[in-house]
């Protein structure tokens, strides 16, 4: 029986993901993200398609994040007919993103189509997709929760267990019977940390022969969860006592309703000053009316803490959720303390870089990471702390104190990799395939498995990976 194993994104690079499980005939995608990065970069890598969309038979769908499910409305667009798998919340979140990317893109073009015209220049690009392509693709998924296995093709029968990575996130298990022929393929999508506040911690999954992984912080290790709010409420006070405001670029999903629970009992706790929060992203405002619905996914200490006393993890007196542009104008007006978080999350896009360009000239105010930053985009130089930043085609001298918290990361660290991997059956784990990471966080990964006598491989775009099957 033919078997294989290939990508076409998130290959040596961590955004784009788009992996793919050949079965004979019978063809399995496994996320269809979009790449992010430089603008001239990402406009090439996500309008390529090296593939043809109508031989997929299904798609599995890992989490909603746009580098994993961005560009699910251009698969269809482009002869894709079958179903596409995921859990309820990661569906309700991914018709979110994907609107939220429809809604940009149309901004963008009618942007440049504005400049292009005052040069007196030909512009003839269009949107990737529109927002009637994503209603179209919402018509594909089907949605099945965790722990049910799922036939996916004759083949196939997929499970999802619980990724703790955000909202609805999944590990993805593949079980092959082609004739007999038996295999078992993991995909942990990305992989998230124990002890995260809101969700529950990553579910174990069943012994696997083959396992397809993410190696974002393959070089890293993550400071202590337990640390976060000491590290928060420090950055607070201290900006708080010079008179400054605190920026936070945040994505919009999971990122920001992890700081909001912690600015809340950061709150509640006398910690921090009485200063106002301002969540200022429309696409947040409405992922965290998400959160709200799907408690199903909380941890049992959220459901304690909150739930059971009737609280709201997601609100409280000091924190206003913004809805217009107007009002988020007048942010900038203000000079008093504040905390704004708002996106896009690498400061590519969004209101977020209206924030930037007005504050980060004044050393007294504080732009605080916290989280993954790729190569080319503003959120990697300020996180590098460049003299100089570009910012709508200007340039900005970075005087504001730049702070990363490494606790607040969604992402397993190397040594959680590790423990992860340890857990599965040693003597059925044929080889862990690494994706999902830049190369030199997947260089140190590979040695530190294959140092535990794991045989590993650093997944190359377009490679071919033969699969072997138990007779």
């Amino acid at each position: 029986m033919q078997a294989e194993l290939f990508s076409w994104g998130a290959a040596e690079e961590v955004t784009g993901s788009k992996h793919f499980l050949r079965i004979k005939d019978e063809l399995l995608m496994v996320d269809c993200g979009a790449f992010q990065g430089h603008r001239e970069e990402t406009e090439q890598k996500n309008r390529e398609w090296k593939f043809d969309a109508a031989t997929v038979d299904a798609v599995l769908l890992t989490h909603a994040h746009y580098d994993h499910s961005g560009l699910l409305p251009l698969l269809t667009q482009k002869g894709f007919t079958g179903n596409i798998y995921a859990t309820p919340a990661t569906r309700d979140l991914a018709n979110l993103v994907m609107m939220d990317s429809a809604h940009i893109q149309a901004k963008d073009i009618e942007w440049l189509a504005k400049r292009a015209r005052r040069k007196n220049e030909v512009f003839d690009k269009v949107p990737l997709y529109d927002e009637q392509d994503v209603v179209k693709v919402l018509d594909h998924f089907i949605t099945v929760s965790y722990g049910r296995p799922f036939p996916v093709t004759p083949s196939t029968k997929a499970t999802f267990f619980d990724a703790g990575h955000i909202l609805g996130s999944s590990l993805c298990v593949v079980d092959v019977d082609y004739h007999g022929h038996k295999m078992r393929v993991g995909f942990t999508g990305d992989l998230g940390r124990n002890n995260l506040p809101i969700l529950r911690d990553p579910q174990d999954i069943p012994s696997v022969d083959y396992l397809v992984m993410e190696s974002t912080y393959g070089n890293r290790l993550h400071d202590p969860i337990a640390s976060a709010k000491d590290e928060l409420a420090k950055a607070i006070n201290r900006t708080v006592k010079r008179g400054g405001k605190i920026i936070i670029p945040a994505f919009a999903i999971e990122r920001t309703q992890e700081l909001v629970y912690f600015i809340n009992m950061l709150n509640q706790e006398g910690a921090i000053p009485d200063i106002p929060v301002y969540v200022d992203s429309p696409m947040a405002t409405n992922a965290t009316s998400i959160f709200r619905v799907h408690q199903e996914c909380y941890d049992t200490e959220t459901q304690e803490t909150f739930l059971a006393n009737h609280k709201n993890p997601f609100g409280f007196d000091d924190l206003r959720y913004i809805t217009n542009v107007e009002e988020s104008k007048a942010l900038n007006m203000s000079k008093d303390p504040c905390i704004i978080i708002s996106s896009s999350g690498m400061c590519e896009a969004g209101r977020v870089l209206h924030h930037l360009l007005n504050n980060i000239e004044n050393p007294k105010n504080t732009v605080l990471i916290v989280g993954y930053m790729a190569e080319n985009t503003l959120g990697r130089r300020i996180q590098d702390k460049d003299a100089e930043v570009k910012i709508f085609g200007d340039m900005y001298k970075l005087r504001a104190e730049v702070l990363t918290l490494n606790t607040f990361s969604a992402h397993a660290d190397y040594n959680d990799i590790l423990i992860y991997v340890n857990k599965l059956d040693r003597q059925r784990l044929k080889k862990v395939f690494l994706v999902h990471g830049e190369p030199k966080a997947q260089t140190n990964l590979k040695g530190l498995l294959e140092d535990a006598k794991i045989s590993t491989t650093i997944v190359k775009a377009g490679e071919v990976y033969p699969l072997l099957t138990a007779s």
